[in-house]
């Protein structure tokens, strides 16, 4: 694999989670790292802030730049994009990882839920993909990595939780269409989603027991190979973590396990 070092990420929903995780991999290149999240002050349920997520990638190796941002506001993503590039002469890798969750039955979606999800996940992705496009056109090996499922229209992804699987399908739609779209650009676009659940704060509101969950590292480790590669030749796919480190040679996976021995929780969207 190649290495970040040098290069500037923007990572929307950096200040927990995957997001997080992703930021410090990069920052141990000694990467640029952009950390655009709306939480700037101490949640009191939720750990992490764009300030101590920034505190931690310096003390990795990188430079950061926390970035007060709501990812459903064109202005403030115009406006934090173009402080990154200002800060760090321009911007490498978009990383479009924030996005809103409401697990639940279309009779049971408030449609202020399915606006929110629309927003950040469909909405959110588009718009800091167009705002950052042209400085991506500009970076050295430019990708940009979604967060979101393989496009397989199955209706049982669709029966239990229709709202948010319109809305991460919205996001990989996004991929499919940017990928080609943006190929004359040399700018990757590419997928990422677990075949497992994730310890976060999301799988924890969804009351996944987390000893069936894998650590974050595993998302950041696959998306550090994904963004290392030749963004020319390496546009359109919708990866799955393990099989990007399976390429990659790595067989062992129970580092990456929460509670080692433990079976795991198959995330949603995965066979």
């Amino acid at each position: 694999m190649g290495s970040l070092k040098g290069k500037t990420l923007f990572i929307t929903g950096a200040s927990r989670g995957i997001g997080r995780a992703i930021a410090l991999k990069a920052a141990a290149d000694g990467a640029n790292v952009a950390i655009a999240s709306k939480t700037s002050d101490p949640h009191p349920k939720l750990i992490g802030t764009i300030h101590s997520v920034a505190r931690e990638v310096e003390e990795a190796g990188g430079r950061a730049l926390p970035l007060e941002m709501d990812v459903r506001d064109e202005a403030e993503i115009v406006a934090a994009v173009a402080r990154a590039a200002d800060a760090f002469g321009g911007i490498d890798i978009l990383v479009n990882n924030a996005s809103a969750l409401f697990l639940a039955r279309t009779p049971d979606t408030p449609m202020k839920r399915f606006d929110l999800m629309h927003q950040v996940n469909v909405r959110g992705t588009f718009a800091t993909t167009q705002a950052c496009h042209p400085y991506l056109k500009r970076g050295g090996n430019p990708h940009v990595l979604v967060l979101s499922p393989p496009l397989t229209l199955e209706p049982d992804w669709f029966a239990d939780h229709c709202a948010y699987t319109m809305s991460k399908y919205g996001m990989s739609m996004c991929v499919l269409g940017m990928a080609r779209e943006f190929a004359g650009d040399g700018i990757a676009v590419n997928a990422l989603w677990p075949s497992t659940m994730i310890e976060t704060a999301a799988t924890k509101a969804m009351g996944v027991p987390q000893a069936g969950c894998r650590k974050t590292d595993i998302m950041a480790d696959a998306a550090y190979a994904i963004l290392t590669r030749d963004a020319r030749t390496c546009s359109g796919h919708f990866f799955i973590d393990q099989a990007v480190l399976e390429a990659e040679g790595i067989t062992d996976f129970e580092k990456y396990a929460v509670v080692p021995g433990t079976p795991l929780e198959r995330d949603l969207f995965v066979a």
